[in-house]
């Protein structure tokens, strides 16, 4: 289904390498507003880090697909080696296909990880690789990403997930 993703959890910080490698994971797609970094606290960084650094001690490669300009992610990302795609046209699977082609790798050997329906899941449910949903890192959006969480309500409603979609803490 085009805005269901195939798993849930709370936060991206949950990822357990283990499990990734075991389900023959060797790449993460991750959004980056929201989901692998505050939008409005650049101090999120230092989790973001981690989670990098345990991801490429098991071999993991983390990628951020993101909507925003080179410049923005550049600035966030660069320090810590992180590679991005910028003005990926989310919801379109153009990023995501892009980098399945540079890095080699087979669609279900990539998960694509955000925390908007509309964005992040469709792309990943269009570009068919495994999608997961998290909970937005804070509870407040930039005005663009407000408008997309509007018609999220929505989609929840008519696809009748309000009440199917749990987070748990780790990926099942």
């Amino acid at each position: 289904m085009l805005f269901r993703p195939r798993y849930t959890i709370d936060t991206i910080y949950n990822l357990d390498p283990n499990t990734l490698k075991k389900m023959g994971i060797k790449a993460v797609f991750s959004d980056l507003d929201n989901t692998l970094l505050a939008w409005n606290k650049a101090d999120s960084a230092n989790e973001m880090q981690k989670l990098n650094q345990r991801l490429k001690a098991a071999g993991i490669k983390l990628v951020v697909i993101s909507n925003n300009n080179a410049q923005r992610i550049g600035k966030v990302l660069n320090p810590y080696g992180i590679d991005f795609i910028a003005k990926a046209r989310k919801p379109l699977p153009v990023g995501i296909n892009e980098e399945l082609k540079k890095l080699g790798l087979k669609k279900d050997q990539v998960l694509m990880i955000g925390d908007q329906l509309i964005t992040d899941i469709q792309a990943g449910n269009l570009a068919g690789v495994p999608t997961v949903l998290v909970k937005p890192l804070v509870q407040t959006d930039k005005w663009n990403t407000r408008i997309n969480r509007f018609f999220e309500k929505g989609i929840y409603f008519f696809l009748n997930m309000k009440k199917p979609v749990t987070f748990g803490e780790k990926l099942k």
